[in-house]
C-alpha cells in the first residue's frame, strides 16, 4: 500500500476519501472514516509548512510516505497530515474531517462528550483529538501497529473539490483548489476563508 502513499498529494488525497484509519492506544481502538482531506505540496505550495523550507516541526513532511505529520496549531491543538510523495520531498493530506465508525464511546469522552456523534471528527483538530493523536505520534506509520489504514478498492464516484479552509493568502483562494471531500456528507467540516492576499503594488 505504500506505493499508493507515494504520488503527489493532489492525486492521493481523493483516494483517502472513504478510507479508514484506526489508531490503538492505552484507551482502547478508535477508527475514523475519513470524509474530508487536504492537499500541501511543500515549496511549491505557499499554504504549505515546508514552503520556506525543512524545519525542526515540518521535518517529517520530508521523509518517507505513509507516516503521519502531527503538528500543534493555535496554542490548544493538534492536527495530523499523512505524508505522501517520494522521500525528501515535502508533501502531505491533511486529515480535515470524517465519521467515527468504531470506538465511538472513546472517542466522545477524549471529545468532552459533544451533542452530536457527527460533531466528534468533524475538523482536523477534533479528528486528531478523537484518534489521541499528538506529537508523540509525529512520525508514527500509519501502516504499522498501533496504527492501520485502510484505502477504498476504488476511488468515490463523486467528488467535492475547492479551495482549502483558513490557509491566509494566495495559498487558500480558488487557485489552488486541494481541498477534496465526498459530497452531502454530514461530516464535513464548514468552509472559512482564510485571511485575503495582500494587496499587490502597481507601478503608476
Amino acid at each position: 500500500m505504500r506505493d499508493q502513499l507515494g504520488g503527489s498529494a493532489l492525486d492521493v488525497a481523493p483516494r483517502l476519501l472513504g478510507a479508514h484509519l484506526s489508531h490503538r492506544d492505552d484507551d482502547g481502538e478508535v477508527t475514523v472514516r475519513i470524509s474530508e482531506v487536504e492537499a500541501y505540496l511543500g515549496p511549491d505550495d505557499p499554504g504549505s509548512h515546508a514552503f520556506r523550507g525543512r524545519t525542526a516541526r515540518n521535518a517529517t513532511m520530508f521523509g518517507p510516505a505513509g507516516h503521519l505529520y502531527v503538528y500543534f496549531t493555535y496554542g490548544m491543538h493538534y492536527c495530523a497530515n499523512i505524508v505522501c510523495g517520494t522521500d525528501g520531498w515535502a508533501t502531505g493530506v491533511l486529515l480535515r474531517a470524517g465519521e467515527i465508525v468504531g470506538g465511538t464511546a472513546i472517542a466522545s469522552a477524549r471529545r468532552n462528550h459533544p451533542a452530536s456523534e457527527l460533531d466528534l471528527a468533524r475538523g482536523p483538530a477534533r479528528l486528531a483529538q478523537a484518534l489521541g493523536l499528538d506529537r508523540r505520534c509525529d512520525g508514527a506509520d500509519v501502516l504499522g501497529e498501533p496504527f492501520r489504514l485502510v484505502l477504498p478498492d476504488a476511488a468515490p464516484a463523486v467528488i467535492g473539490r475547492g479551495p482549502r479552509v483558513g490557509v491566509s493568502g494566495v495559498g487558500g483562494t480558488a487557485e489552488y483548489p486541494w481541498r477534496f471531500w465526498l459530497p452531502g456528507d454530514p461530516t464535513v467540516s464548514r468552509y472559512r476563508p482564510g485571511k485575503p492576499p495582500a494587496a499587490r503594488s502597481v507601478d503608476a
